[in-house]
């Protein structure tokens, strides 16, 4: 049997959509802003 092809890696994923990458920029302070009002439990990787 062949191997799936999403093979995920912690670092990357950190790296592109954690909370201090989200906190840099405007849009991304907006991200977490909208995830904290609907109540979500991780609001940034």
């Amino acid at each position: 049997m062949t191997k799936g092809t999403l093979q995920g890696t912690n670092r990357k994923r950190i790296a592109k959509s954690g909370f201090r990458v989200r906190m840099k920029t405007v849009s991304g302070r907006k991200i977490i802003q909208r995830r904290r009002t609907k109540g979500r439990k991780r609001i940034g990787l």
